[in-house]
């Protein structure tokens, strides 16, 4: 372990006074139950800073003086510290390291794993740019998660040592967010000198090192702040402690004035029944307003913060950012897309690349499951009632984006995810997916051996079988059933003994060379080798593969991936608002037949899941079993 404890066990943090988080109101929502509804209402109170947008930024100021608390709480606590500031859609506004210029720490999940990303090391700037943007990325007006949240849901069970518990809700998480991927964007991705649009990339991808916390104005999230000063990079194994952690203290001491409501801090929600930490070691922080005459200075990191000076955020919301309010198919639905240089959609509504859904029925499809998620009760939001806020894409067989369309406070983590469960759905059930994943050689052939033998059939990943997300992530697991301690790895993981969050199976090892390589600020697209996987593999629940029905036979079209408010709404949005809008079009789309999908395939250990829907899910309706016989 990275951290000392002060030996608490069975922790909790006393609960605080809650209080409102301002909301403003889009509109009235459509009625109607859950299986059959194809309400297209407006969102019902979705968060949109509307005319605030311009405000909820942290100016140059902000940058600095957070810079500055966190070193002099450094210096306090005699520590050399490197610490980054970026906005919400992860912009890098500050570097500033009190070490020497060479430091750099040390990958390690403290399970003495050898592989993977274990062992690697690389210039403290990029954990403490990757920390930051966890904490920017993962959170929102109704959520405020931290790296030590993200290691606490990407685990091998959940709770972490939690014997016999499915696995983190959202393990795998972790590999998404890289510069090899199409939807984050890098400087000079546009011209040389050039600063793009956000998302921008992270250099590690999501942080689960403790260290990494979101920051607020005005009760929304306008940034992050990350800090490496111990020199490790890795996770908290044991939650039933109470850290002392050296970067978390810093950070939460760097974030005075800035800090996330209580009322939506992590340690105010839960997961399954089980609560949230937010942070275990809150630093005390001390004003301060400039870093004159204090320890370290700004340092230029190429490919992230090309010019060593305090940079303003750019304000969410606002063309500038890269993702505002839809003015055109998704308007009515409070939709927000992404946009270019130009203030251009870079994902409009198109038509497959091979023929198979045309632009109206990616339309609909888009349509019905945006206004499903605003039916849709939230997990992870506070106050409660709210409706979920996720990201959600749509691809067709070649991986080409046929659409792409968020809530209006969704977390920016979901963008790249959901587009990544759509992919993985679409090129898993596709049958040429055993052939192409066998032509990348030894370091991956040999997983789908391992998927024919699990199957007990030569034409697994040839045969057309429906993988849904979830199905893919119980393949991806160190134990299957997932989570049943004392049983074998899935076919696409590695053996427990073997297996850490940096060192997993074939999710990594699709896109290792290319996550080292971002990482040094490689500029080049592509995670995998596969153009129907360009932005990589994703492990956990929220993605669908399409289907039609021609002449009584199914044929697969792409998919589509939901991201952003809880794995049980992402599986449902996906699933149910993927059958909704194959009701509205009434042209035979919809999900694979139930006979095709791979939960119908018996397995000696216990046959896969393909979609849990949750209980109670809407907020207008007390409808009941929603995807049950569809």
């Amino acid at each position: 372990m990275k951290t000392r404890c002060w030996g608490l066990r069975g922790w909790r943090r006393a609960m605080a006074t809650v209080f409102a988080v301002g909301l403003t109101a889009c509109g009235g929502g459509g009625g109607g139950d859950g299986g059959g509804s194809t309400s297209s209402g407006a969102p019902l109170t979705a968060i949109d800073c509307g005319a605030n947008c311009a405000q909820d930024m942290l100016t140059a100021a902000d940058v600095e003086r957070i810079v500055a608390q966190t070193v002099v709480a450094a210096q306090a606590r005699g520590q050399l510290a490197t610490l980054a500031v970026t906005d919400r859609v992860g912009n890098v506004l500050a570097v500033y390291d009190m070490a020497a210029p060479t430091a750099t720490f040390r990958i390690d999940s403290g399970r003495g794993v050898v592989g993977g990303l274990e062992g690697v090391s690389l210039p403290n700037p990029f954990a403490a740019i990757s920390k930051a943007l966890t904490g920017a990325y993962l959170s929102s007006a109704g959520n405020a998660f931290s790296t030590r949240t993200a290691s606490q849901i990407i685990q091998q069970h959940f709770n972490p040592n939690e014997a016999n518990q499915l696995s983190g809700p959202l393990s795998g998480v972790q590999f998404s967010q890289f510069s090899c991927s199409d939807v984050m964007r890098r400087d000079d991705s546009v011209a040389p000198g050039q600063a793009a649009t956000g998302p921008k990339r992270a250099p590690l991808g999501l942080s689960a090192d403790p260290g990494g916390i979101p920051l607020y104005k005005n009760g929304r999230v306008v940034g992050g702040l990350g800090v490496i000063a111990d020199g490790l990079y890795g996770l908290d194994l044991d939650i039933t402690n109470v850290d002392a952690d050296i970067d978390e203290m810093l950070a939460t001491a760097g974030s005075l004035g800035f800090e996330a409501p209580e009322a939506v801090r992590a340690n105010r929600i839960t997961l399954d029944g089980r609560s949230v930490r937010y942070v275990d070691t809150y630093g005390t922080g001390t004003p301060a307003t400039s870093v004159s005459g204090l320890p370290g200075s700004l340092v230029a990191v190429g490919g992230y913060f090309p010019v060593a000076a305090f940079r303003a955020g750019v304000a969410y919301g606002v063309p500038a950012s890269g993702i505002r309010r839809d003015t055109g198919p998704f308007a009515s639905l409070g939709g927000y897309v992404l946009v270019d240089e130009t203030d251009s959609n870079r994902f409009p509504v198109r038509a497959s690349t091979d023929g198979g859904i045309t632009q109206a029925e990616a339309q609909q499809i888009l349509s019905s499951a945006l206004a499903l998620a605003n039916r849709a009760r939230a997990q992870i939001r506070r106050p409660a009632g709210q409706p979920a806020q996720v990201s959600i894409s749509v691809v067709d067989t070649n991986g080409v984006v046929l659409g792409l369309v968020r809530g209006p406070d969704a977390p920016i983590f979901g963008t790249d995810v959901s587009l990544q469960k759509a992919r993985s759905a679409a090129f898993l059930s596709n049958p040429l997916a055993g052939a192409e994943l066998s032509a990348l050689g030894a370091g991956i052939s040999p997983y789908v051996a391992a998927m024919r033998s699990f199957f007990g059939d030569p034409t697994s990943l040839s045969n057309g079988t429906a993988f849904s997300a979830k199905a893919i992530g119980n393949l991806s697991r160190p134990f299957y059933p997932d989570g049943i301690q004392g049983t074998g790895n899935g076919p696409l993981s590695l053996p427990f003994a073997q297996w850490s969050p940096f060192a997993t199976g074939l999710q990594l090892d699709l896109s290792i060379g290319a996550v080292v390589a971002a990482a040094g600020g490689g500029l080049g697209v592509g995670c995998t080798g596969l153009p129907r996987l360009v932005n990589g593999l994703q492990i956990f629940s929220g993605g669908m593969p399409i289907y039609r029905i021609v002449a009584g036979v199914p044929q697969l079209l792409g998919g589509i991936g939901v991201s952003g408010d809880g794995t049980d709404q992402d599986d449902m949005i996906a699933f149910l608002g993927l059958t909704q809008a194959g009701v509205v079009l009434g042209t035979g789309i919809g999900n694979a037949p139930p006979a095709k999908r791979a939960d119908a395939i018996t397995l000696p250990r216990g046959n896969l899941r393909y979609v849990q829907c949750p209980v109670a899910p809407f907020n207008d309706s007390n409808a009941q079993n929603v995807c049950a016989g569809l």
